[in-house]
Formats: C-alpha cells, sequence, structure tokens
C-alpha cells in the first residue's frame, strides 16, 4: 500500500501523486495539526501559521508560492532538516509531491529567492520565540535577522481556517492576475 486517506477522504498516492490528489482543505487541515520542529517549540505552533508568516513576507505576486512552500508536508510529515538531507528517497518523494502541488496550483517548481528568505526570517523568529533557550548557532540563520513582531502560536482550528481562507484568497487573485495580463 502506498497510498494515505485525507481528512476529506482523497486516497492520496504517495508514490505517484497527481494535481486531482491535491486538495485546499486537506492542506490546512494537516498542516494547521502539524507542530513544527518535530513538536520541540514550547506551544503548539503549525506549520500552517509558519506558512502564513512565510507569505505575508513578499510580494503579492509570490504569496501564493509561498504558502504552499511547505504544502507536501500535510502528506508527508514536517521532517527536521538535518534527517531530511541524509534521505534521498524521501526527498524523491517530496519533489513529486511539490510537483503535483505546483501542477494543482499552477505554481512555478523553483521557490523564488524571496520566498527562501522569508523563510529563513520565520526560522529565526521561531526560533527566538518558540524554542527553548541554547547557545549553539544555527548556521543557516547567520546573518538573518527576526522579525520585529513575536510570534503567538495559533490554535489548529483557527489556523486551519486561516490558512484555508488565504489560499482561496490567493487563488483568486493569481486567477484574475492571470487573465487580465
Amino acid at each position: 500500500m502506498t497510498w494515505i486517506l485525507t481528512q476529506s477522504g482523497q486516497q492520496f498516492d504517495l508514490l505517484r501523486p497527481t494535481a486531482s490528489m491535491i486538495k485546499p482543505v486537506d492542506i490546512a487541515h494537516a498542516l494547521s495539526r502539524l507542530c513544527r520542529f518535530n513538536g520541540h517549540t514550547r506551544a503548539h505552533y503549525s506549520v500552517a501559521q509558519h506558512s502564513l508568516i512565510v507569505a505575508s513576507l513578499v510580494p503579492v505576486e509570490h504569496q501564493l508560492v509561498a504558502l504552499l512552500h511547505d504544502a507536501t508536508e500535510a502528506y508527508i510529515g514536517d521532517m527536521t532538516r538535518p534527517l531530511k538531507a541524509v534521505m534521498p528517497e524521501y526527498q524523491y518523494v517530496e519533489n513529486q509531491i511539490w510537483l503535483a502541488v505546483c501542477e494543482r496550483f499552477d505554481i512555478q517548481i523553483d521557490l523564488p529567492a524571496c520566498v527562501k528568505e522569508a523563510d529563513m526570517v520565520a526560522l529565526a523568529t521561531e526560533r527566538r520565540d518558540l524554542m527553548p533557550e541554547h547557545p549553539g548557532e544555527w548556521d543557516c540563520l547567520r546573518g538573518i535577522e527576526p522579525m520585529t513582531d513575536a510570534i503567538v502560536p495559533l490554535p489548529a482550528e483557527y489556523a486551519s481556517a486561516a490558512y484555508f481562507s488565504r489560499l482561496m484568497d490567493l487563488m483568486q487573485s493569481n486567477h484574475r492576475r492571470r487573465y487580465a495580463a
């Protein structure tokens, strides 16, 4: 068996994902229940809220891809960066799902530099606001300044509703922008 059952009742094939298997409601639901940092935060802080923050930090034309930059995690979870780096099979599966997400939402495959930068700003802010105190340096955060505002974790239900609402708004805006051009 290579499939999972999603919250909406969708049978999602992890090894052969298609755009038609990708459901906005499943992404919002699952990401709002996935805790960043493998749950090692002071309070539950969801991937959905992280994605909302990343989307808020980029220009409007990149907000949809920013909101969806971690959408694969709705289907395969939020694996820690160090472990993901040594698991090529996981990376392959994640990439196949990402291609299906990109097709479903008509977004570019390669993340724009501004999305990658916003992701790092969010990470620096999350470390400051949500992680235990520790003197160790995170190499990936060298030179990255966190946001001024502090992150206040949202309950899963709020994060899910906010993510879904923002996704619907951005899908509609992108559709209008493409057909107006």
